[in-house]
């Protein structure tokens, strides 16, 4: 059994603790990077206040946002937007109706002689009613709609929770001096509408007192337009003003026809809407500041028509939303504002997405090395290492949008200011992780760093202009689909910039209920789209992780197909090795090639097929048929990197892989070690299935690839902790092995197993690399060509940790050292064009193979021939391969040689022939090789 989750994941925790910790200023100079684009935009912003402050002119141009301004020389708080300001949207505000102030409205003082008016002195009191004068053709039908112009309201105090919204329904009014009322027929004592109101960043309770609205009747249009002129002041004399707040002519309206004439005050004295508290600008298509007579219409045009709809007992009713000023771009000039907002939105997309290409080239990094497959090959499941990664660049990313907050806050950013922290803060956190998963997604598919790093750049400048240049304008065209928008934001690119948008936009334009800026509240407005966009990053976060994990763990979907299909069809059959051996489709072409095969090869795979009938045995490593090829690109043909190999290993046995360059040793140990997939065929180690249980196979093997897959910025002692822990070793266990790891590869001495892999020299790492595949006691070890670039001391050296190591497992060995493979190897399996051509041990392979002895003997010059008579004296087909100078060679059949008889013949003429060295040698596994390798490219070439 391998080490826990907690385990694995406590031992890559300490590992990127490490190499992070080494990596601390890179770290904090990434996190500190918003500072720069924050400090730029301050001093920006320092100097134009600066050089506001310096003009001796009053600016000629008002200040994006809205101004105070005066009606008169009466200040009332209105306020003006001007043209030179956006205005993409309009604040949400109800429609309000303008009514004469309290101390002008129409009273019984002997103007009017009409004695239905109230008494003058409730202009003293402050009380009097706002007149409206009704006529019409039909006067029962008009006094019934006169009695339903006001939403009447029973209770002393009304609670509207929903908002402004809510206040749609009642006729709100303002007359520019007092505070803001709502018109009743009959006012209750007391009687108040409360609604919440933000102020900053709080929320309060807004009160609105009753005034009431008193409908008088007139008999003809004339009387109407006679009474309306009395009561508009003459001159400067305000005192004689008795204002009626607007006057109804239904004409011939009844039950089945609604005509309407409306009068009402469209005098320029109000070239702006204002309220006491509250003031609302409304803005036409121009800029300028639009007069409020178009509302007063709808308004009253309103009133009416709801009141012949509550006559006609349908159940309809026309309600407002709030109004609104058409869109318009702003005009920018040299005058003082607000920079933050206008800066523009790309730095701080371009800011905030700059940690995308940081996690994909590191995750890219981790593949291109191959040090994520090492650390699997060494049993590192994929949930810790996804759950330690993910958390790393979580924390990262945290840390950068609190640098980004904390700095645009700290230099006075109004984009951080005004919008709220907390709102800001959710939906930084929820792209920041949106991006983690995005860049884990595009991660599997990409194996160069320098491609994941330009197409990570390239990204961020593509998106962020897409976004401005496009995606801004959709967000602005008011007339197009919503679900466009929607549609356009699953990008995680345009999510961000839809973000940005509104906390930006939402500073362009006052919030014209004393606040600024995105708030909790408005996270439920449709027209800002906040909820959506945060909708949407949550489930692509969601996908992406699970499509990232899916890429990473099958590589393809055809892969994982493949495999759940495998699964199915072992579950069905219920015998793993009988279910693959059916599966088996090569197993007709071995039949037909069998006797072209040598004996000991046959004999192999008889032995494989015996092993896989059984269902347990003492066999470490179980090759069935394996194959590998590689489809070819672009018209060419497909390369058999490996041709249905078939063999098994004993435990405590090592078995030597030799081959020429190509002949597929590398590829085989892949195949072994999940480095690359099976074409067909398959393997077990330790009776796991190397396509099904691969995870599982990774917790009981060591792995000594070809190429050493090493961490720059580790020290050695630090590798082999990790993987330690990976194998489950802990304290004192743990510094044991590390110990004697160390020492058996001579990395122990003179503090190199402290320093750095990247100070290492090739061999260094080469014996780190052999003592990495060894710690923690696995079951079986891949070793491909351990001791290529090793000087002669530490090849010997790693000769004997090699056999003390496999004492207890199996070990698979790549070499092209025949003098390695007759030290280390039990067994010697040789390899050419990707098919196995014998296997056996050292001995058996030079019995079976090389068949000839050499004899080697030296002589004055002139003697060659009475040598070589002597030769043939007592082997007559030995063969003379060589003759320089008096020394000759020659090859002689092992066949009906006997040794004795070479001895004795070359004593007897050892003197006589003045011989003066003579030797006779076996066979080397090295002629075996070559000739073994001989004979398959004949037989390929034939």
């Amino acid at each position: 059994m391998g080490a826990s989750r907690l385990e694995q994941t406590n031992a890559l925790f300490r590992k990127n603790l490490v190499i992070q910790r080494r990596a601390c200023k890179t770290n904090c100079c990434l996190v500190l990077f918003p500072l720069l684009l924050c400090s730029v935009i301050g001093g920006l912003q320092i100097a134009i206040d600066r050089s506001s402050s310096s003009s001796p002119e009053p600016p000629t141009h008002f200040d994006c946002g809205c101004s105070n301004v005066s009606v008169d020389g009466n200040a009332f708080g209105g306020l003006v937007c001007p043209s030179e300001c956006p205005l993409p949207r309009a604040p949400r505000w109800p429609p309000v109706l303008q009514i004469p102030p309290p101390e002008y409205r129409a009273a019984g003082d002997g103007l009017f002689p009409f004695t239905d008016l109230p008494d003058a002195s409730c202009r003293a009191r402050g009380t009097c009613t706002s007149t409206f004068l009704v006529t019409g053709g039909n006067q029962s039908f008009v006094r019934n709609v006169m009695d339903n112009m006001f939403f009447p309201v029973h209770d002393a105090s009304v609670n509207l929770s929903a908002g402004v919204s809510a206040l749609s329904d009642f006729v709100l009014a303002t007359d520019g001096h007092s505070e803001q009322s709502f018109l009743q027929n009959k006012c209750i004592p007391n009687l108040t509408l409360s609604y919440p109101i933000q102020y900053g960043n709080e929320i309060a309770n807004q009160d609105v007192r009753c005034t009431e609205g008193l409908m008088l009747w007139r008999d003809s249009s004339w009387l109407i337009n006679d009474e309306l002129y009395r009561g508009y002041y003459q001159g400067n004399d305000k005192n004689k003003t008795d204002e009626i707040a607007a006057a109804y002519d239904f004409l011939s309206s009844d039950q089945g026809n609604f005509n309407l004439i409306i009068s009402y005050n469209a005098s320029n004295d109000y070239d702006v809407y204002y309220g006491a508290e509250d003031p609302v600008p409304l803005l036409n298509q121009g800029g300028s500041v639009q007069k409020p007579h178009s509302v007063q219409v709808t308004r009253l045009a309103n009133m009416a028509s709801n009141a012949y709809l509550h006559l006609r007992g349908n159940g309809l009713r026309m309600s407002f939303d709030f109004v609104k000023g058409m869109p318009r771009v702003a005009i920018h000039y040299l005058d003082r504002f607000d920079i933050s907002p206008f800066v523009g939105k790309l730095p701080f997309v371009w800011t905030m997405e700059l940690l995308f290409p940081v996690i994909l080239t590191n995750m890219v990094y981790e593949r291109q090395k191959k040090l994520r497959i090492m650390m699997k090959m060494h049993g590192l499941g994929d949930l810790p290492y996804w759950t330690i990664s993910y958390c790393y660049f979580l924390l990262l990313s945290l840390l950068y949008v609190l640098s980004f907050m904390l700095f645009g806050s700290v230099l006075g950013l109004s984009f951080f200011r005004k919008n709220s922290y907390g709102v800001q803060f959710v939906f930084y956190f929820a792209y920041m992780n949106l991006q983690i998963s995005f860049a884990f997604l595009m991660a599997t598919y990409f194996s160069s760093v320098r491609t994941a790093t330009v197409t990570g750049y390239l990204y961020i400048v593509v998106s962020g202009l897409l976004a401005e240049v496009l995606f801004r304008s959709y967000v602005e065209d008011v007339s197009l689909s919503r679900s466009w928008i929607t549609l356009m934001e699953l990008l995680p690119a345009f999510s961000l910039y839809r973000i940005i948008y509104e906390f930006s936009q939402s500073l362009r334009v006052e919030n014209y209920m004393a606040s600024s800026g995105i708030q909790w509240i408005d996270m439920s407005d449709p027209k800002n789209g906040l909820a959506g966009v945060l909708t949407i990053m949550i489930l692509e976060w969601f996908l992406f992780l699970l499509s990232a994990f899916y890429l990473d763990h099958y590589g393809s979907l055809r892969n994982g197909t493949r495999k759940a299909a495998v699964l199915v069809r072992t579950c069905i059959d219920g015998n793993r090795f009988q279910a693959v051996q059916q599966q088996n489709t090569q197993l007709q072409e071995f039949r037909a090639s069998v006797e072209m095969e040598r004996t000991d090869v046959i004999k192999e795979r008889e032995v494989v097929e015996q092993l896989l009938q059984e269902s347990s045995s003492g066999y470490s490593v179980i090759c069935d048929n394996l194959k590998k090829v590689y489809r070819g690109q672009d018209g060419n043909a497909d390369k058999i990197a490996v041709k249905g190999i078939s063999l098994s290993m004993s435990r405590g046995q090592c078995l030597g892989v030799l081959g020429p360059n190509g002949a597929g040793k590398t590829t085989l140990i892949n195949m072994l070690t999940g480095f690359s997939k099976p074409t067909s065929g398959t393997a077990y180690i330790e009776g796991m299935d190397i396509r099904l249980d691969m995870d599982k196979i990774y917790t009981g093997i060591g792995v000594c690839p070809q190429d050493d897959l090493l961490w720059e910025n580790l020290t050695g002692r630090e590798h082999l902790m990790f993987y330690g822990r990976l194998k489950k070793l802990k304290g004192t266990s743990l510094a044991e092995a590390i110990e004697q790891s160390l020492r058996s590869v001579r990395l122990f001495a003179g503090g190199v197993a402290d320093k750095l892999v990247g100070k290492y020299s090739g061999g260094m790492k080469r014996r780190l690399s052999v003592a990495i595949s060894l710690v923690g006691d696995p079951k079986v070890v891949y070793m491909d060509e351990p001791s290529s670039g090793l000087d002669p001391a530490s090849r010997k050296d790693l000769w004997k940790a090699v056999k003390s190591a496999k004492q207890e497992r199996s070990i698979i060995l790549t070499t092209h050292s025949m003098e390695e493979a007759e030290v280390l190897c039990d067994r010697i399996g040789i390899i050419a064009n990707g098919s196995l051509q014998c296997i056996g041990s050292s001995k058996e392979l030079k019995d079976r193979y090389g068949g000839s002895c050499v004899l080697t003997v030296t002589t004055p010059a002139g003697k060659e021939e009475e040598v070589e008579r002597l030769v043939r004296s007592f082997l007559p087909a030995a063969n003379r391969v060589y003759c320089v100078s008096g020394t000759q060679k020659f090859e002689m059949l092992k066949e009906g040689l006997k040794i004795s008889e070479v001895f004795r013949a070359m004593e007897d003429a050892k003197s006589r022939l003045n011989i003066l060295a003579w030797g006779l040698a076996d066979t080397t596994l090295e002629d075996v090789f070559v000739r073994v390798a001989k004979d398959s490219d004949m037989s390929t070439v034939t």
